[in-house]
């Protein structure tokens, strides 16, 4: 196996994984908020977008960095 291609594999799904996770924990967060105040979803909502648009960002940079890589 040639290690250009291991490392493309690695850096796709670490790239992938954080990400996603990270996406995953800052909406439970967000809704645990608005369940217990429901009347700041509006004020929660956008922080949550950002926060996720973000965090997807890095994976596109991975994503990135993986199709670089020769």
């Amino acid at each position: 196996m040639d290690i250009v291609v291991l490392t493309k594999g690695l850096t796709m799904a670490l790239g992938a994984m954080m990400p996603a996770l990270a996406i995953g924990w800052i909406g439970s967060r967000a809704m645990e908020a608005i369940g217990r105040n429901p009347e700041a979803a509006g004020k929660i909502l956008v922080p949550m977008l950002l926060a996720s648009a973000f965090a997807e960002a890095i994976a596109i940079y991975a994503l990135v960095i993986a199709f670089s890589l020769k």
